[in-house]
């Protein structure tokens, strides 16, 4: 009997269990809703006519209305849409849940990418030294970052797990019991969460995945690859940003960032204290028994009688826990010896601190500090870039915050002091990166380090890393790190700090400034140019991507990329930022993390031990990029300056609603302003604001033109050239393809007759077609994702699951419009239906997974 294809086990084990447990879910009864599951489907079914029919959502919802409610009024229709709200909400629940028990089964855990196919590919290649050596120096960095894309509360969360456990096992009696306890959680949280409590929220995926998953994978290369031998560098480190992200986030506080320190500092002690309880069943061997009984009562007092203080230092625990496996060894035949180790290599990855708090601040905040705490001379802005940098650099002080009056010149600097705190308490790993966002010179990076130094830190343990977002600091990045390589004092802390250098580049920021194929085609540039200038000084820089969830903000098919930089980009670690729904979707149970982390090693492993199969790009290639990034670049530049671009976001999409949703700490924008500022408006909203209008415009606008332009000069052979031969390229326009599967323009058909905006919807739709048109072309496809047949059915499900809330989405925002041009405007239904609006912003950004 032949093996099912992916496509295959995916319908067989999500799609048809699904319908299955979907029919149980409708027919449950719930609170006051007993009918709303027999209308659901019949509402979805008219969606789907009406769209095919090209109705608007109101025409949608007025046929439903009198077709199946009997012309029911205005508020008992507007009830049971929050009701069909609600039923979507869970439905997108179930599937999630249905998808995470059938991953292992889909993907196949041990094949291309996995950490057995690499060391097996390593062995039959003769490169197991090689692969030794690359491990014993690549570093993958998975950052969780608490931005407002990830709606469940932890309640929900809970329920997922446990329903992904039943649905895993087909246990149809415990399944309905958590359908019927989903249908009665509420999925809202009544208040916005405190940076605390974000940090709160993540900390479950650190002690419930990766605390378990990157431990079983850090024993198995000890095991498979070093032969039982120590491994002493951590291959897979963790980073965090809930309370240590300042960036327009006036809410995180220096006592907030203590707080996440401490509660880190906790969770892996309680992590190691459930696996020495665990040990201490097996290891009751003579002389092994009373160690482990003493480290077991050290580790108890410090997690549940601690007031913060700590009752054994991290180098007596590595070196009792060496002392109990060398008696193992010598004088118990190795018993239990891989549950020894395994513990062992949790602390070798998680320390004292369980992952790295950044501190991040915007460049913008430190000009106003350095106002008010060091005024320069009234010659300093007369001086070279260089001067300035020798004054800045050679910055040194004990600055007192009580002494500054002016409210974030005294929290920045807290700030400090709070990073100084953290690493004695939890070791220097636990916080020693310092990030400028918004960073466009290299004066700005050397505020930040004389920051460090004023505040009685003469050799601040800490690496100062420059953000570059927008296009023009992305081009001007290398020369910007050359100055700072050639001042003598910086120069000096990199040598202290291993001569390393980290750099962040924001994908999310860099699409919305630049659109899609200038924002990855400069970073890429970016990387090759400042790669080449640190190895001039001797500096080996590490790169740090600031991507989101979809391929607008870096995310899609992460792995390729990095699999496909070749070796004129500087690739010892991958670095990365994972946020929001992306967490739980990609990093949410044992399985995906697992997968996922494996990938990214995998990608790694590529460019460093498997390198002659890999082709970097020849300068034609980059010239044929730089056109095509130019071409884009003014068919977006253009479209971001019609008169209608803003306009149209604040009015015709969900843009001002994400305020209103109590679903992260950090405000939408980063000033408090009435009107909008373009430049000011984060990147999450302005990607999910086109997400949730189903047209994805940062994930493609600008492409279509791009790719027209080099086959209407009868240059197209040049384009699919390159297409065939660069991963890289391959890539970017497979991540777009995705963003264009995602999309759905008939949602939307109706603005086309709008007298305000109806041009402008048509400039998205034109562009839609012509680079949905020529990506088919390129790729050779007859759909869109053809080659990704499980990923594509996983969206067309999604999408049909959310189509009937989308719909709904639609209607409360033109039934706002219409009411507010009424002469005396009916308030309270007006904000009824915006609370349609923002409610349906959950359920819709939930199905996606990676929206926003």
């Amino acid at each position: 009997m032949y093996t099912l294809t992916k496509i295959e086990r995916f319908n067989q084990n999500v799609l048809s269990k699904y319908h299955v447990y979907n029919s149980v879910f409708l027919t449950l009864p719930f609170d006051s809703i007993d009918n709303t599951g027999v209308l659901l489907p019949l509402f979805s079914e008219v969606c789907e006519k009406g769209f095919k029919k090209q109705e608007t959502p109101i025409q949608i919802v007025d046929f439903f209305n009198k077709k199946y409610l009997d012309d029911a009024p205005e508020w008992d229709r507007i009830d049971l849409l929050f009701r069909f709200i609600q039923f979507i909400e869970r439905q997108i629940v179930l599937f999630d849940a249905i998808e995470d028990a059938a991953f292992p089964v889909v993907n196949n855990l041990e094949g291309k990418g996995s950490l057995r196919d690499i060391k097996e590919t390593a062995e039959s290649n003769g490169k197991t030294e090689v692969f030794r050596e690359f491990l014993k120096n690549f570093n993958v960095r998975t950052v969780l970052t608490a931005h407002p894309t990830q709606f469940y509360p932890g309640s929900v969360l809970g329920i997922i797990t446990d329903l992904t456990n039943a649905i895993r096992e087909d246990d149809l009696v415990k399944i309905k019991q958590l359908l019927s306890q989903l249908g009665k959680t509420p999925f809202i949280k009544k208040h916005k969460p405190s940076p605390f409590d974000e940090a709160v929220s993540l900390v479950w995926y650190l002690e419930n995945v990766f605390y378990e998953t990157s431990g079983a994978m850090l024993s198995y290369i000890q095991k498979h690859v070093f032969d039982g031998g120590d491994i002493q560098n951590p291959i897979f480190n963790l980073g965090f940003w809930p309370g240590g992200d300042r960036d327009g986030n006036p809410f995180v506080t220096t006592e907030i960032t203590l707080q996440v320190a401490d509660r880190l500092r906790t969770s892996i002690l309680k992590s190691y204290y459930k696996d020495l309880r665990n040990l201490k069943r097996k290891l009751t061997f003579y002389q092994v028994d009373k160690l482990i009984a003493e480290l077991e009562l050290k580790i108890y007092r410090s997690v549940f009688y601690s007031q913060g203080d700590i009752y054994i230092t991290l180098e007596e625990f590595k070196s009792k826990l060496k002392e109990i496996k060398t008696i193992v060894i010598h004088q118990h035949q190795s018993l239990y010896l891989d549950e020894l180790n395994a513990l062992i290599n949790k602390i070798t990855l998680f320390g004292f601190y369980f992952a790295s708090l950044d501190i991040r601040q915007n460049s913008k905040i430190h000009d106003i500090v350095f106002a008010h705490i060091a005024p320069f001379s009234s010659d300093f802005e007369s001086k070279s870039i260089a001067e300035k940098l020798d004054d800045l650099a050679a910055l040194q002080g004990k600055l007192n915050p009580k002494d500054f009056s002016h409210e974030m010149t005294q929290s920045t600097i807290e700030s400090i002091y709070a990073m100084k705190t953290i690493q004695q308490k939890n070791g220097e790993l636990a916080c020693n990166r310092y990030i400028i966002s918004n960073c466009d010179s290299a004066l700005q990076v050397l505020q930040a380090f004389a920051l460090l130094r004023q505040c009685d830190w003469e050799y601040p343990t800490v690496d100062v890393i420059p953000l570059f977002e927008v296009i023009d600091d992305l081009q001007n990045a290398p020369q910007i790190m050359e100055q700072l390589y050639s001042n003598t004092i910086y120069k000096k802390h990199l040598e202290r700090r291993g001569n390393q250098q980290t750099v962040m580049l924001g994908f999310s920021d860099g699409t919305k400034d630049g659109g899609y194929l200038m924002a990855n085609w400069s970073i890429y540039k970016a990387k090759e140019n400042i790669t080449s200038i640190s190895r001039k000084y001797g500096i080996k820089v590490i790169f740090f991507d600031g991507r989101g969830g979809p391929p607008a903000r870096g995310g899609g098919k992460t792995h390729k990329f990095y699999a496909s930089l070749g070796s004129s980009i500087e690739n010892q670690q991958i670095q990365v930022t994972v946020q929001g729904q992306t967490i739980s979707s990609n990093f949410g149970t044992l399985d995906s993390c697992r997968y996922n982390l494996e990938n990214l090693l995998s990608a790694g492993a590529t460019n460093q031990v498997f390198a002659e199969t890999q082709t970097t790009l020849t300068e034609p290639q980059k010239g044929l990029l730089d056109e095509l990034a130019t071409v884009g670049y003014t068919k977006y530049s253009d479209f971001k300056n019609h008169p209608k671009f803003i306009p149209y976001l604040e009015q015709m999409s969900t843009l001002n609603y994400y305020a209103k949703t109590n679903i992260g700490s950090r405000p939408s924008k980063r000033k408090n302003s009435d009107t909008l500022d373009f430049s000011e408006l984060r990147a999450i909203p302005f990607v999910g604001s086109w997400s949730q209008l189903k047209q994805n415009v940062p994930g493609f606008f600008g492409v279509g033109t791009a790719l027209k332009h080099f086959e209407e000069t009868n240059q197209w052979e040049k384009i699919q050239d390159l297409y065939n031969s660069s991963l890289f390229f391959k890539t970017l326009l497979e991540n777009s393809m995705m963003s264009l599967a995602k999309s759905f323009f008939p949602l939307t058909a109706y603005m086309k007759d709008d007298p305000q905006f109806g041009d402008f919807w048509q400039i998205i739709y034109d562009e839609f077609l012509e680079t949905k048109r020529l990506l088919l072309k390129i790729a050779g496809h007859q759909e869109l994702m053809e080659n990704y047949p499980d990923g594509k059915a996983s969206i067309a499900m999604r999408e049909n699951i959310v189509k009937p809330l989308l719909t709904i989405q639609q209607y409360a925002l033109s039934r706002i419009n219409q009411l507010q041009q009424e002469k005396n405007p009916d308030v309270k239904l007006i904000e009824m239906y915006q609370k349609i609006v923002t409610r349906s912003l959950f359920g819709n950004t939930n199905a996606s997974r990676n929206s926003a």
